[in-house]
């Protein structure tokens, strides 16, 4: 991929984001998993295969050469406009009190609970989806689409979508997604840990305490037995302040998660405001690097 097609592709998505008409193949890989879900026996090996027919379709999917093609195909990986939106109006529904519409709004882009939530919850719960998605949405699809450019960057969204939809620890699951999750964990090892570094750097340029993102990074950054998903999670609870994880509901069960920056004060939606920013700064700083890194070998 050259530095003019991301850019293109990175432009397309600060101006478009993912609107709903646009036919994402995020949706036709959920559409396959879904099926595969249905029909496959709960094993690992069909899982398995699962797995890797959607993530090598996705993967063939981004060999075509025909610039326009992948600079199209470039946009569908990134999503730095539709998670700044998202999270924007349920910011938005809390500053002007309506705590209705800010849990209507936030259960379009969290997998828990929201109906019972505080103000204080919500903003966590927006807190901890800017940051793991500064990862899954921004940095790891600019890092593959650098590193191998399209169709790895497809592939990419494939694994991710396979670990959202059947990598869980749920006995249903266990074994039948025990290879996306896998497969996950590897293509996110290095993007989580560049985006709690991006997270670090947007402390400091944003005037906040840089120094406590870093420690809590270091200190906390590996309580999840995910090997990522608490990197860039540990990092912004530093840099804000606040004190992230904690007890989700999943329908009606409830969930521990590590906590992360005990020191800190719980959340509110001053913090979910400033955590916007930093994602902002995040996803420039990441675009930067990748044209960076592009540049030369053209």
């Amino acid at each position: 991929m050259t530095p003019q097609q991301l850019s293109l592709a990175y432009g397309l998505d600060l101006l478009a984001g993912d609107p709903e008409w646009f036919p994402h193949p995020v949706r036709w890989f959920g559409w396959m998993i879904e099926r595969g879900d249905r029909r496959l026996p709960r094993d690992q090996f069909s899982g398995a295969a699962l797995t890797c027919s959607v993530a090598a379709i996705a993967w063939a999917l981004g060999r075509p050469r025909h610039p326009a093609w992948r600079v199209v195909l470039a946009w569908t990986t990134l999503a730095t406009r539709s998670l700044i939106s998202e999270s924007s109006v349920v910011i938005r529904a809390l500053e002007a009190g309506d705590l209705e519409l800010a849990r209507q709004r936030l259960a379009r882009i969290v997998g828990r609970d929201t109906d019972h939530l505080d103000e204080s919850e919500i903003s966590r719960a927006v807190i901890e989806t800017l940051a793991e998605s500064a990862c899954d949405g921004i940095v790891a699809p600019l890092f593959w689409l650098t590193a191998g450019g399209v169709s790895c960057a497809m592939a990419y969204k494939a694994v991710n979508t396979l670990d959202s939809m059947i990598g869980h620890w749920e006995p249903h699951y266990r074994q039948f997604g025990k290879v996306a999750a896998r497969l996950d964990d590897a293509a996110n090892f290095v993007p989580a840990r560049l985006t709690a570094l991006g997270i670090v750097a947007a402390a400091r340029l944003q005037r906040l305490d840089a120094g406590a993102a870093w420690s809590a990074w270091l200190t906390d950054g590996n309580k999840h037995a995910s090997p990522n998903a608490g990197q860039s999670e540990a990092a912004m609870a530093g840099a804000l302040g606040v004190r992230l994880g904690g007890s989700n509901s999943y329908d009606g069960e409830i969930h521990e998660a590590p906590v992360l920056h005990s020191a800190g004060r719980r959340p509110s939606v001053k913090h979910a405001r400033a955590a916007l920013s930093i994602v902002a700064i995040v996803s420039g700083l990441a675009f930067g690097v990748a044209l960076l890194v592009l540049g030369p070998k053209r």
